[in-house]
């Protein structure tokens, strides 16, 4: 963003015109960049409103709305190379240092493809703790919105689920910053 600033001198002259640049780092500056172009695996019809008031009424939770800005571009589906991947401080079952984050589910009822809306289902399915909301994986592995610590209207953390080990691991405190913690697989070659 350039935001442009014309300060007259004490003399009375006007000032060239100085452009200030501002750093925008929220997670929604990475939206462009997030979604893989070329795949239209897991993507929903486009996100309402009402498909937004429906979820959260069926899920008993408030969705991050961050996750929703990221939604609104494109309903679930792949994500980019670059942004497939979050590090982790310790070993998991898939890796010593990294989880995988390949794509996220949407909110929709397309046939064939697991929605947010599945989670339910999904959470009792494999034993997961409740409340969490599943927003990428393939049984035994995950990754969810964890609302035990916010309650279920809070800001939920992101956390690792490995049901076939009861294993849990916490990746970030929010969607934002899990969001921006996110990297390429390739980065662990």
């Amino acid at each position: 963003m350039i935001i442009l600033d014309a300060r007259a001198s004490s003399g009375g002259q006007p000032q060239p015109i100085v452009p200030t640049i501002r750093v925008m780092t929220r997670s929604n500056d990475v939206q462009p960049a997030f979604w893989d172009a070329g795949s239209n695996y897991g993507v929903q019809q486009p996100l309402t409103d009402q498909a937004v008031r429906d979820a959260e009424r069926l899920l008993d939770v408030t969705l991050p709305a961050s996750l929703l800005d990221l939604l609104r571009v494109q309903n679930g589906g792949q994500v980019t190379g670059a942004r497939n991947a979050f590090r982790t401080d310790r070993p998991t079952s898939w890796s010593e240092d990294h989880v995988p984050f390949d794509h996220v589910m949407g909110i929709g009822h397309r046939e064939s493809t697991v929605s947010l809306l599945d989670s339910p289902y999904l959470v009792e399915e494999w034993g997961l703790p409740s409340p969490v909301v599943l927003l990428s994986g393939d049984g035994p592995l995950w990754i969810a919105l964890d609302y035990r610590a916010c309650g279920r209207h809070g800001e939920p953390s992101v956390g690792w689920f490995d049901a076939d080990f009861s294993v849990e691991l916490a990746l970030a405190a929010d969607f934002g910053s899990f969001v921006e913690g996110l990297t390429s697989a390739s980065d662990f070659d």
